[in-house]
């Protein structure tokens, strides 16, 4: 159900770049999924999407995760309303959507994910001050950040406190290859 949503939405508005519409399964379900290879979130976790986009990687990290809450937040309104109609489509009832900011944001966050939205260090900047003390996962709260060609520069900061996941060794599909989860403790 989820790729033919995204399909006829992508049609009217431009959710994902339209040549990239094919690879919707691999380059945005399987890449949002892999934060799950790297932490199954408790029950009762409570997640910050940052610049959603299209619901990536929030829609598909709350299918799977039906007992943790999801904030999905972007500052473009379009796209905040398509993704909250697919949110309300697919019965998801632990997502929230909407259109602000990141550095407006006041509440507190397990984790805060996103997908490269900007540099790590702007990025820090934004949303560190979201991250909850209280923890309840198994991993320490923190920002969970998908990117590809990780540049040495953009993570010298975090250095004491990151861990660079390789997707590649998760997944056989060479367009993983380059692509990591970047686990930063807050």
């Amino acid at each position: 159900m989820l790729g033919p949503l995204y399909h006829d939405w992508n049609e009217k508005i431009n959710l994902i770049s339209r040549k990239d519409i094919g690879g919707l399964y691999e380059k945005h379900i399987l890449h949002s999924l892999s934060i799950a290879k790297i932490i199954r979130f408790s029950g009762g976790s409570r997640i910050l999407d940052v610049g959603t986009g299209g619901g990536f990687p929030g829609i598909p990290l709350a299918i799977m995760f039906p007992e943790v809450s999801f904030h999905l937040i972007d500052s473009i309104g379009k796209k905040i309303h398509v993704v909250k109609t697919i949110a309300d489509e697919l019965k998801l009832e632990n997502v929230e959507v909407e259109q602000i900011r990141a550095e407006i944001v006041k509440s507190k966050y397990d984790f805060v994910v996103s997908r490269a939205v900007t540099q790590l260090p702007e990025f820090v900047k934004w949303i560190g001050k979201n991250v909850s003390k209280v923890q309840r996962n198994a991993m320490p709260n923190g920002i969970l950040y998908l990117k590809g060609g990780v540049q040495e520069e953009e993570i010298k900061p975090f250095k004491q406190r990151i861990c660079l996941f390789n997707l590649s060794d998760y997944f056989s599909e060479p367009w993983f290859e380059t692509k990591k989860v970047i686990y930063i403790g807050v």
